[in-house]
């Protein structure tokens, strides 16, 4: 869904519902938690935030606050949006002063216990997003050298035809978000502690 204004609440609360019980745009559905299917770009982002319980669970919060989409150009409908399997999940981004809302549905939620403590979720396209794939979003804490790290996992490929003519810009889009959301996590577990997050950047 593109437009020229940011799109009003009631808008996005009927494209959301008419996504609602649609099917996934792909067919290996859960793939993040295997091996991403041949046909599709895996992207991986991996990156330090800190140690300890401390930074974890500021991690944890904020994934499940959202923040890791709170990026100035793009931003969730709802910040609201519990981290429940089933929920749908509104996506704008604002690129080239054109709005574009995209609708994901979450697949699975991650919380292991463990030597390595995890929490996240994954989440898959719905025939309103441009792409077609699926994201896992997931924050770890390694109790053996208690490092804490935020790692994202992607597979896509073009869906939308604005995003099969564009596709160099889209790739450059997707990138671009991953390095964003990651430093969006970095400050949100600097907040809570920032001499952590201080030596996460050495």
């Amino acid at each position: 869904m593109f437009s020229f204004r940011k799109p009003a609440t009631e808008s996005v609360r009927t494209f959301l519902f008419d996504q609602k019980n649609r099917d996934f745009t792909y067919s290996a559905v859960g793939a993040t938690e295997e091996t991403p299917p041949a046909g599709f770009v895996v992207d991986h982002t991996r990156i330090m935030l800190g140690k300890g319980e401390q930074t974890f669970e500021a991690a944890k919060n904020a994934i499940q606050c959202w923040e890791h989409f709170q990026l100035g150009w793009v931003e969730t409908s709802s910040r609201d949006t519990p981290i429940e399997k089933g929920q749908v999940v509104g996506i704008l981004a604002r690129v080239f002063g054109l709005w574009c809302l995209n609708a994901c549905r979450i697949v699975a939620v991650v919380d292991e216990a463990g030597p390595i403590r995890r929490y996240g979720f994954v989440y898959g396209t719905l025939p309103g997003h441009v792409e077609s794939g699926e994201e896992r979003f997931q924050v770890e804490w390694n109790h053996s050298d208690d490092t804490v790290w935020y790692d994202i996992l992607a597979f896509s490929r073009p869906h939308h035809l604005f995003a099969r003519i564009g596709y160099p810009m889209v790739r450059k889009l997707q990138r671009k978000f991953a390095r964003d959301s990651a430093a969006a996590m970095q400050r949100a577990t600097m907040k809570s502690s920032p001499s952590e997050a201080s030596k996460a950047r050495r």
